[in-house]
């Protein structure tokens, strides 16, 4: 699923960091529909329930409000008073829906019960679908990009090329990749979808047995010029380790390009521990709550002397903007591209009535230097677009990696 922070409805931490344009995290094109989002060190990540504290105080917030006539901007506290007044889980979750539009706040959100459980199940590095990626075409058409091996749909012969006709008997020619995707994935594993097919000529369809998938968020290749390009789309749960990994494989005396170009955020702890692999401990990120003051450490023992560029972009969200930050105010990397997005914002979620989930921010992120990442984004030291990973190559030679 397209970020800010969120909180935990049963706690005083925050939650998570990122959402991004409207849930699109570590989806990219599979998943399409979750959120830039992550989750600080040490967070329990279930999502709310919906008797936890936090809702039983907006529940007596809303009854005390109504009682004074007063229009309500809390999401949680809006539902609870239509509830109160009679009206169903549904129409509740649209006064919620109402007060967040009140609230002018930019990330505010309700996301549904299924869109937050697919968001909950992305961040651990998974998602529920049957192993494809497709496109539009310019006639409409949605083709297929890219079949997972091992997947359901590999598993079924489908292949980069077929055009998909129809899910579940509805034609979905001529509808937006995201919602043909997003019925593909369904809620559940386990659950079955017919999938009409057309290779050429040929038409014919197949029953898929949607299945849990891991999302892969971290590659790592070999350039050329003897550096490790590790590439990570998106904080999911394990990616920080293998970041870490992939840099005690890389050999002594070459440089790292750390690609970030497109990453729109995930797990606040994986992006630290991503630090840490750069970082000998000290300070990555401090962030306010309600004008409570935290402050997000590396871990010691990280390579600090190895050649390393960050590459980003305006897709560089959230958790990869803090990344992206620490490095450069603290002097480990040279940053090249272009602008990132400006993503540093805080939300807190409340479980509503028909299980939805709504969230307003309440605090903002700094980079250890004090710079504010929401709407302004990192500016990299090396302006680069599309000849970016060559000008990244020749930064670290000069920064004394063997070419």
């Amino acid at each position: 699923m397209s970020g800010p922070v969120h909180l935990p409805p049963r706690t005083s931490r925050p939650r998570r960091f990122g959402r991004g344009a409207a849930l699109t995290l570590v989806f990219a094109g599979v998943l399409a529909a979750g959120a830039a989002t992550g989750t600080l060190p040490g967070e329990d990540r279930k999502s709310p329930e919906p008797q936890d504290s936090s809702v039983t105080a907006a529940q007596e917030r809303a009854d005390g409000k109504r009682a004074g006539g007063k229009a309500l901007d809390d999401p949680a506290e809006a539902a609870y008073e239509a509830m109160a007044d009679g009206k169903s889980p549904e129409e509740s979750a649209e006064a919620a829906q109402e007060a967040v539009s009140r609230s002018g706040d930019r990330w505010g959100a309700v996301y549904s019960r299924g869109q937050y459980h697919a968001f909950e199940q992305a961040l651990d590095g998974e998602y529920t679908g049957v192993g494809l990626r497709a496109r539009r075409t310019a006639d409409g058409h949605v083709q297929v990009t890219q079949v997972r091996s091992g997947s359901p749909a590999a598993l079924a012969g489908i292949r980069a090329g077929d055009r998909i006709a129809a899910v579940d008997g509805e034609p979905v020619t001529g509808r937006p990749v995201t919602e043909v995707l997003t019925l593909l994935r369904g809620e559940r594993a386990g659950t079955s979808v017919h999938v009409g097919l057309q290779r050429g000529t040929r038409a014919w369809s197949e029953t898929l047995r949607r299945a849990n998938l891991p999302t892969d968020s971290v590659s790592v290749s070999h350039l050329a010029s003897g550096a490790t390009l590790i590439t990570v789309s998106a904080f999911t749960k394990g990616s920080g380790e293998k970041v870490r990994a992939a840099v005690r494989a890389t050999p002594a005396r070459a440089g790292v390009v750390l690609d970030l170009r497109g990453n729109s955020g995930g797990l606040i702890d994986e992006a630290v521990t991503a630090a840490s692999a750069f970082l000998d401990g000290g300070l990555v990120a401090t962030y306010d709550v309600r004008g409570s003051q935290r402050a997000l450490h590396a871990r010691s023992g990280g390579d600090t002397t190895r050649p390393l560029v960050v590459l980003v972009d305006s897709g560089t969200m959230s958790a990869a903007e803090l990344l992206t930050g620490a490095l450069q105010d603290r002097g480990r990397a040279v940053v090249v591209g272009t602008r990132t997005f400006g993503k540093g914002s805080v939300q807190m979620p409340s479980t509503l009535p028909d299980g939805s989930v709504a969230e307003l921010t309440v605090g903002h992120y700094r980079t250890p230097s004090g710079r504010t990442v929401d709407n302004r984004g990192i500016t990299p030291d090396l302006e680069a677009d599309e000849n970016a990973l060559r000008r990244a190559e020749t930064v670290l030679t000069g920064l004394g990696s063997p070419s």
